[in-house]
């Protein structure tokens, strides 16, 4: 009876202590994240003024000639990642300017399409009305050049503005976010196909008059659509549960019970899977949504070993580097799914990719390689990550210590 007393003195110290523990644990993830809060507050605050701002992707190496493509260039995903980066970080007013340029986006573009968001944008405060898509002066040729892949539209970079916009909504109960949100997601509509294993296709890529559709369809892609459309629906902006559907049930094609991860998407006919390369997000995102079949819990067991590489994870199953952005995506998800060891690892991995200003480094190495071709004219594999501090990484670093689900716009814990 003595030890029993003692047993039962000893759980209830421990169940009062309880609070506090999770408090301190709580305040840890949030110290962890403080600099990186405060690196992307200070890109905010460095542009004049308090209204729309887009914020630079990638920073520049000393010593290293910038990319003319990359200098200056805001691309839409990082700008999203940056609104509920800053959201989680209770950083509002700096979100609100991030998100009120993409919701200017919304509003209008360039060939006239309301609701039509571009991959990237010039970096800088918004002062022309629609903002214009990234390009720069190249004094080689003497003319103003803009890329293909930045100037299209993907559909996964229209729902993360979309969910970006859904974040401020719900943060501020601004009606305007919603509609910017609703505006997104019809143009959207456009890439709804039915052939081949229904979902959402890629998107488009190129010139204005000459853009391509991309007809392959990606797993991550239609996981962001189930995302942004379902909340988009909880949010009365519309009826979106015949398309998130749709969506949801070409992720649900994707997955492969044996050995339990995700295929990356289809082939460009948009009907025969693609067995290679393996994709880090398409086996994270699905583990964010909501409702998820138990079996799919399995593709982060998978991740951890057919992506692993240098404590991380890398964004391919080469492994030939750590992927900063990926590794803090794989914090979060083993956080929602109650793996505290692989987040604590996980999140420290990543922390120590920071640079001196708190910016994440993309990458641990010089340049990784994704296994993926930037556009349907590359002939090689050349999208690939450098070691430069990013603006993504930097913001799902700041999820992954929170514990944001981007997907919701809630904490997970």
């Amino acid at each position: 009876m003595h030890k029993l007393r003692i047993l039962h003195l000893r759980l209830t110290r421990f169940l009062l202590a309880l609070p506090l523990i999770i408090l301190a644990a709580t305040a840890a993830d949030a110290g962890a994240s403080a600099m990186q809060c405060a690196a992307i507050k200070a890109k905010v605050d460095d542009i004049p003024g308090g209204g729309p701002v887009f914020l630079a992707s990638y920073g520049s190496i000393p010593g290293e000639p910038d990319e003319p493509a990359l200098d200056g260039a805001a691309f839409t995903y990082d700008n999203a990642l940056a609104v509920m980066a800053l959201s989680a970080c209770g950083h509002r007013e700096e979100a609100r300017r991030v998100g009120d340029a993409i919701l200017a986006a919304s509003a209008g573009d360039r060939t006239g399409e309301a609701g039509r968001i571009r991959n990237a944008y010039r970096a800088g405060a918004v002062s022309e009305s629609p903002p214009p898509p990234m390009g720069w002066w190249d004094r080689s040729q003497n003319a103003w050049l803009e890329d293909p892949y930045q100037v299209g539209s993907a559909t996964g970079n229209l729902a993360w503005a979309g969910l970006a916009l859904l974040t401020l909504h719900e943060e501020t109960g601004e009606v305007r976010y919603r509609d910017g949100a609703a505006r997104i997601a019809q143009w959207a509509m456009r890439f709804s196909d039915a052939k081949g294993i229904p979902g959402f296709i890629g998107g488009l890529q190129g010139f204005d008059a000459d853009a391509q559709r991309l007809t392959w369809k990606s797993t991550e892609h239609n996981t962001d659509m189930v995302a942004f459309l379902d909340w988009l629906d909880r949010a009365g902006g519309g009826e979106w549960d015949v398309a998130s559907a749709q969506a949801k049930s070409f992720v649900a094609a994707m997955f492969r019970p044996e050995p339990g991860h995700f295929l990356i998407g289809t082939a460009p006919d948009g009907t025969t899977p693609a067995e290679h390369p393996s994709g880090l997000d398409a086996q994270l995102w699905p583990l964010l949504l909501a409702d998820i079949p138990p079996a799919w819990r399995k593709a982060f067991d998978y991740a951890l070993t057919a992506h692993g590489a240098d404590g991380g994870l890398d964004f391919n199953d080469d492994r030939d580097g750590l992927w900063s952005e990926g590794t803090a995506q794989g914090a979060l998800v083993a956080r929602s799914l109650g793996r505290k060891a692989d987040a604590h690892r996980l999140k420290v991995t990543v922390g120590e990719q920071a640079g001196p200003e708190g910016y994440i480094f993309a990458a641990k190495n010089p340049s990784i390689s994704t296994g993926l071709a930037i556009g349907p004219d590359s002939d090689t594999d050349d999208f690939r990550y450098y070691r430069r501090p990013h603006l993504g990484a930097t913001a799902w670093t700041v999820l992954a210590a929170r514990g944001w689900n981007p997907f919701t716009g809630r904490h997970i814990d």
